[in-house]
């Protein structure tokens, strides 16, 4: 608990940044929560700022009133499931939708009952992904001028099969739904290629959710209702992006955040770790302190 209240200048200053950003991707998961008698079930939101932040969220519903803390005032691009909850954010002045096409590719092969009717839409989310693995270190130029020359004929293709089928397809089947989901879907899932910054899908935010270990988090609450465990998750799953090795951040971290200014504590995220870690001032500072020194005693 302790820990907790420590680290939260620091999430608070990797949130304010992630809101900053021109796109967010985020997702939720059914967790359980310790309560008295029988445990009853809440959600564990993730909200990821691609090559900077990832950060955890705990609410008891999953409803628009957690998306407002999660992404408050939010106006950039937001990559996430079709979900009702977050359509209050997207309008005029507002926050923009980019759809999923790995949320597409589910629905498609829901449907798989039907394979041969199911061989072109296939294919098409299939050549999507072999491009966008192609474009993954392109700058944002060559990323536009590749989406617009092979993908988006490509996703013409897509959906004018879908306007085939549509009339053909038995109201309440698999294939129905997909088609029902892309039409509906179909301005976000063309997003990517208005903006080149925009991933395809929305895999980096299932990513940080099992690596957070959602799927097996037991929230436990304290008397004024908090979540207590996952504030240090989150400093965890931002090294794991970062590729820091988290108990020497840890460590270091932990030794210098109690006397840090708070309006600077962004310097101590993992995004800045390497930049504020190989200044002269703050080695010294690490240096000079006992706590760090004891860990670092051999035998």
């Amino acid at each position: 608990m302790q820990l907790g209240e420590l680290v939260q200048p620091l999430i608070k200053a990797m949130h304010t940044d992630c809101l900053a950003q021109p796109y967010l991707c985020t997702d939720a998961t059914g967790v359980l929560v310790q309560h008295p008698g029988r445990c009853k079930s809440g959600h564990f939101w993730v909200l990821v700022a691609p090559k900077r932040h990832a950060l955890f969220q705990f609410s008891m519903k999953h409803d628009a009133a957690a998306v407002d803390r999660l992404l408050p005032g939010y106006t950039g691009y937001v990559v996430a499931d079709a979900h009702s909850v977050y359509d209050h954010l997207y309008g005029d002045g507002k926050a923009t939708e980019a759809g999923c096409w790995s949320h597409m590719r589910k629905y498609v092969l829901e449907a798989e009952i039907e394979p041969e009717r199911l061989r072109q839409p296939m294919a098409c989310i299939q050549a999507l992904f072999r491009i966008e693995r192609d474009l993954d270190r392109a700058p944002p130029l060559a990323r536009s001028r590749i989406r617009q020359e092979k993908s988006r004929p490509i996703v013409e293709s897509f959906f004018a099969w879908c306007e085939h089928e549509r009339e053909q397809a038995l109201e309440g089947s698999p294939l129905y739904a997909a088609i029902r989901y892309a039409t509906n879907q179909r301005r976000a899932l063309e997003r990517f290629l208005e903006e080149p910054r925009l991933p395809i899908h929305n895999n980096i935010s299932e990513l940080h959710l099992r690596r957070g270990g959602a799927e097996e988090l037991l929230v436990r609450r304290h008397r004024r209702g908090r979540p207590r465990q996952y504030s240090v998750r989150i400093v965890l799953a931002s090294c794991t992006m970062h590729r820091i090795e988290p108990w020497a951040y840890l460590r270091d971290l932990l030794c210098l955040l109690p006397a840090w200014p708070a309006h600077r504590a962004l310097e101590l995220a993992p995004v800045s770790w390497g930049t504020t870690s190989a200044r002269d001032d703050v080695r010294t500072k690490l240096e000079a302190n006992v706590y760090r020194r004891a860990t670092l005693i051999e035998g």
